[in-house]
């Protein structure tokens, strides 16, 4: 898979068009199929996909396939259209004559989207879920450590307890209308199936989604390793996410959308550790480095039925990491990059409805 940092979209909305004379060997560049269907496009260079929304706020959600290739595409309200796909020739998109004579057949049929959608429709995030690492039994890593004649002992369970406390507060101030759960609240120890449980088992409304985020510190038998780091699943890990008695009789459309929603989650969960990363660098400083962003299936993420990420704050076997996740005003400093973090990934997801519709 191509590594290509995620863009959002950009919507183009552009005048119907005829489009007579218009064509390039049977088929159309973005503009001229924008034109022609008056509609606008949500692409996702990461995957190659998108999303055309057509008049009235009606969508098709697409693939690009080989040129000259047939395969899928949903309609909203989930009907499942079999047409030539748009395809990348050049590093340009191109639409085939036939997806745009098939969307524009398919229009009258799809159900309308009111714009502005009424509050209750709004898609939004109803829940975050926050998942201190270890607890109880369990300490995760620790540093000893002599510093100045005196003795710091760094523990990973205490350090992510007290920042997921404090950013608990700071998302529960922010969102009085959102649940903010913990997967412990105190010195316990819930194991990696538990805490998964926890966020799969929330309930959500027609219009609502859940966030996970997972919170450790790091550890290195090379002491001079150091700096925060965020993680989400490996894009080409792939789980199983639609329940398929919603779609009882339409067997071959769960693996359509079933792939979609994977991908969104992925682009959704780097999305959100990206803002993470950036609030860190914005409000740590230059006292500890940034390591990146990093892919991974870790048992939370690949387990966690939602968008999610898993940071770690420093490595409690460095001295200097150990100093700062010490310290209370810089363990405050790491609570609100995160807040900081999540809110900028919710005010983007829900402005946009919730990027692609579900």
């Amino acid at each position: 898979m191509r590594r290509i940092t995620i863009v959002l979209a950009v919507f183009l909305f552009l005048p119907a068009l005829s489009l007579g004379g218009q064509a390039r060997g049977k088929s159309y560049t973005v503009e001229e199929t924008l034109k022609a269907l008056g509609a606008a496009l949500s692409w996702d260079p990461f995957f190659d996909s998108g999303v055309l929304t057509l008049r009235g706020g009606r969508r098709l959600n697409f693939y690009a396939g080989e040129e000259g290739e047939a395969g899928p595409v949903l309609a909203g309200g989930g009907e499942l259209l079999t047409t030539a796909l748009p395809y990348i020739r050049g590093g340009t998109l191109f639409f085939p004559e036939a997806f745009v004579a098939a969307a524009g057949g398919a229009l009258p049929s799809l159900p309308e989207f009111t714009s502005p959608p009424e509050e209750g429709a709004r898609f939004r995030i109803a829940a975050i879920i926050i998942d201190p690492g270890h607890g109880g039994r369990d300490s995760g890593a620790v540093g000893n450590h002599t510093i100045k004649g005196k003795t710091l002992k760094s523990v990973e369970k205490d350090i992510v307890l007290a920042v997921s406390r404090k950013l608990q507060s700071l998302l529960q101030a922010a969102y009085p209308g959102k649940r903010i759960l913990l997967t412990r609240t105190g010195d316990t120890y819930p194991s990696l199936e538990e805490r998964v449980n926890t966020a799969n088992a929330v309930s959500l409304g027609e219009n609502e989604a859940i966030i996970y985020i997972s919170i450790h510190a790091n550890a290195s038998l090379n002491k001079n390793a150091r700096g925060y780091e965020v993680w989400y699943l490996t894009p080409e890990y792939r789980r199983s996410l639609i329940d398929r008695e919603k779609y009882d009789g339409t067997e071959e459309l769960i693996p359509v959308l079933n792939a979609m929603l994977e991908e969104e989650f992925t682009m959704e969960s780097t999305r959100m550790a990206r803002f993470i990363l950036n609030r860190f660098t914005e409000g740590l400083g230059n006292r500890i480095p940034s390591r990146g962003l990093k892919a991974e299936n870790w048992y939370v993420v690949r387990n966690a039925r939602m968008p999610s990420v898993l940071v770690e704050l420093g490595f409690v076997t460095n001295p200097e990491d150990a100093q700062l996740m010490a310290d209370p005003a810089y363990l405050k400093k790491f609570s609100e990059a995160l807040y900081k973090g999540i809110a900028d990934f919710v005010a983007e997801f829900e402005s946009s409805g919730g990027y692609i519709a579900r």
